[in-house]
């Protein structure tokens, strides 16, 4: 591995760290775009770098468990939104129901 793609790696994943960070506060916006930008790395890493070595593979675990963290957390993120939506519906309901028959 050349100094070139340890920094592209070093670059993508710091990425993944800010993107977990992103997750956790449930910024949707922030994440598109760190992910975007990542994905562009990794793609060059990819085609620059067609044959990684340890240090790549372990780098590359940690952005995919990164990864993986930031997807759990936004689909726990996306599940509460649900479940208070859920409320707020039964709520408009019950103040519906309760003025029809006032």
């Amino acid at each position: 591995m050349g100094a070139q793609d340890s920094s592209v790696l070093a670059r993508a994943l710091a990425l993944s760290m800010q993107m977990l960070g992103a997750a956790e506060r449930g910024g949707l916006a922030a994440l598109q775009s760190l992910d975007a930008q990542r994905m562009e790395l990794l793609k060059s890493f990819r085609i620059d770098t067609p044959r990684p070595n340890a240090a790549d593979q372990a780098c590359l675990q940690q952005i995919s468990e990164l990864n993986d963290r930031a997807i759990g957390l936004l689909e726990h993120h996306q599940r509460s939104v649900g479940r208070e939506l859920d409320l707020a519906g039964v709520g408009r309901r019950a103040v519906a129901a309760y003025g029809n028959h006032a």
